[in-house]
């Protein structure tokens, strides 16, 4: 099966903030401020109560800009893969096919290059904003296998993930480009996750080639 940003759904948003209501009532650095808060008590909450220090909340209040998209378009989707060469390049391939439906900010954790306080946050706050979370997987040597595990212990994260896994049934080894091992793709949790995604009809098979 072929990949096809159509099998991406349109379903209720799940962004936590209708950021076009709050600017029609606050003042743009107010909404700054707000939103500062919302994530300011969403860190504290994911790092066990440890409060940011005073450098660690500017950094956060520097990020809104960038997050900016994720609030004021349709349809947000958070890609996650493997950052290898070359599967970067077939995530690339994926978030811009996304991008290319009206109203809609695709984009990948490297998009968002303000540093925070660490990966996981980051992670965390970008799954929360986001409508959905896209999982390109091409085997079990990296690429996002810790975030697979929040996908099956978070509902709300269960609820908005879909995931592309790359097939290899007509491929010859010759064209595999990944020194994958075709005796063993994937792992138990993975084969676990993409049955659990495929009963609810948000697993598909394919990759879209390299152009």
């Amino acid at each position: 099966m072929g990949f096809s940003a159509d099998r991406l759904q349109c379903c209720a948003s799940t962004r936590f903030i209708p950021l076009d209501g709050l600017l029609s009532s606050r003042s743009l650095e107010e909404t700054v401020d707000y939103l500062a808060e919302e994530l300011a008590e969403k860190a504290e909450e994911y790092l066990h109560e440890t409060s940011l220090t005073p450098s660690e909340y500017e950094a956060l209040k520097q990020s809104i800009a960038e997050l900016t998209p994720i609030f004021t378009t349709e349809r947000a989707y958070f890609v996650l893969g493997s950052y290898g060469r070359p599967e970067i390049h077939r995530l690339q391939l994926v978030k811009d096919r996304l991008n290319r439906r009206a109203d809609t900010y695709a984009f990948l954790i490297v998009d968002i290059r303000s540093e925070w306080v660490n990966t996981y946050l980051k992670f965390r706050i970008l799954a929360d904003y986001t409508d959905y979370i896209v999982g390109v997987t091409e085997h079990d040597q990296g690429g996002f296998l810790i975030e697979q595990g929040y996908f099956t212990v978070l509902k709300e994260y269960f609820a908005k993930t879909y995931v592309l896994k790359r097939e290899y049934e007509s491929v010859s080894s010759d064209e595999v480009d990944t020194g994958v091992n075709l005796e063993k793709l994937y792992s138990g949790m993975q084969t676990a996750i993409f049955d659990m995604l495929w009963d609810v009809d948000r697993s598909t098979a394919g990759l879209p080639k390299k152009s």
